[in-house]
């Protein structure tokens, strides 16, 4: 069997990138817990890149057999807050202080995903929340969240209740106790490991959390100070029949003994086993039902643009390779591509790699083309001022950027090893 017939045998779990500042740089990422577990049950994850406009482009990822959302920022307050919050503008302030990587909204992102969110509820497309991907779901339903636990529901909880749901200090170690909700799909995973008191210990890496649960949900486990740290649609949950509706607040996947891959329970990995056994079957369910579509046919119209388009990056490649003569290029010539690059703002990778030199070429081709015109006339210009020059002055301006271009090269050499040394710090 070749790699494209699984392309289509296997089902397809959409999961979206968290975007990241890297050496100055935005890079997108998704955890290889998360790739590893979904592969190793046997669906293919389908990275949607956090990309301004790809909410407009969803269908463009059809077949949708599944949605798996895991980390990220806070969500837009204005998308849930529809009760007091209590918190003042300091303390609002101190909060984004502390948890400044959380509280950098990305309101991208929130699109995005409630979008998919949306979809899944609509269509009954399995769907599995990790952390803020089970926030999401919530406020997805309607439901509202903690702005800041620390901030909110510790100040009405007893001192004995109180729980640390964040330690940056000790970041993948730190756990604390939740209680299992019986006849619950957790009850089932974790059935072999629950003590008397029907608790596990989780990981934790949150401030924010389920204020108000959505109606349609039932809580799996609570933390101490009562916060819901787990939940599902008991209407929606059967693996069996591609049906899971679920958001756990932990991190079943990173739940690991120290410098081990073996996980602190062996429910750990249930809810993703599980996951991938509904989407599995809702795959099947829809290969029942659906249609397999006819390849699209273009009419002339249709191909002629395409024709006009595919010629633009022609000759913005042969521009890029110094291949093409620029005084014989036209505006007109390249702007098909710019255009189709600025309206297509959402390019799988595959594209992304054809485009990514001529791309840039196409879309600053027009100043490119004037700035080599000006510097035509400052080198005609510059030769009739030299050519009116003795013999002596030509040799003392040769002298001069003979010394200007040593100094530069110096100076350019000890700004490279101080970046050097600050990267290696």
């Amino acid at each position: 069997m070749s790699t494209s017939d699984l392309a289509v045998i296997l089902p397809r779990v959409i999961i979206v990138s968290r975007r990241s500042l890297r050496k100055n740089k935005f890079v997108d990422f998704v955890g290889e817990y998360h790739l590893d577990l979904i592969v190793g049950y046997g669906a293919v994850p389908v990275i949607v890149p956090r990309v301004a406009g790809v909410h407009t482009l969803l269908h463009s990822f059809e077949p949708i057999h599944g949605v798996l959302l895991c980390e990220g920022e806070d969500i837009d307050p204005s998308l849930y807050e529809a009760e007091e919050t209590y918190l003042s503008n300091e303390e609002l302030e101190e909060i984004r202080r502390l948890h400044v990587s959380d509280t950098a909204i990305d309101k991208e992102k929130d699109t995005i995903e409630l979008s998919l969110a949306r979809i899944c509820l609509e269509r009954n497309i399995p769907y599995l929340g990790i952390c803020r991907g089970s926030q999401v779901l919530n406020v997805a339903c309607g439901g509202t969240l903690y702005q800041d636990i620390g901030k909110e529901l510790a100040r009405f909880c007893l001192e004995n209740k109180k729980v640390v749901h964040m330690d940056y200090d000790n970041y993948d170690g730190h756990r604390h106790a939740v209680k299992i909700v019986e006849e619950t799909p957790l009850h089932q995973w974790f059935s072999y490991s629950l003590e008397d008191d029907m608790q596990i210990q989780v990981n934790s890496y949150h401030h924010q959390g389920v204020k108000r649960l959505a109606h349609r949900f039932k809580p799996m486990a609570f933390a101490p100070d009562g916060l819901v740290e787990g939940f599902y649609d008991p209407d929606v949950y059967n693996p069996e029949e591609g049906k899971f509706i679920m958001g756990l607040q932990f991190h079943p996947e990173r739940m690991r003994k120290p410098n081990s891959d073996d996980f602190d329970y062996p429910g750990c990995t249930a809810a993703y086993r599980e996951f991938v056994k509904a989407v599995v079957a809702y795959q099947k369910k829809l290969n029942c039902t659906t249609k397999v579509p006819k390849s699209l046919k273009l009419d002339k119209e249709l191909e002629k643009k395409r024709n006009v388009i595919v010629r633009s990056f022609s000759l913005a490649r042969n521009l890029y390779s110094g291949g093409h003569n620029i005084h014989q290029l036209k505006n007109s010539d390249l702007k098909p591509g710019a255009e189709f690059l600025e309206s297509n703002i959402a390019l799988s990778l595959q594209q992304e790699n054809r485009l990514m030199q001529m791309g840039a070429t196409v879309r600053n081709a027009s100043s490119y083309m004037e700035r080599l015109k000006l510097n035509a006339k400052r080198e005609k210009l510059a030769r009739v001022v030299m050519g009116k020059m003795t013999t002596e002055q030509l040799s003392e301006l040769n002298m001069f950027y003979h010394m200007m271009s040593q100094i530069c090269a110096d100076t350019l050499e000890k700004k490279r090893l101080q970046d050097v040394n600050v990267d290696l710090l």
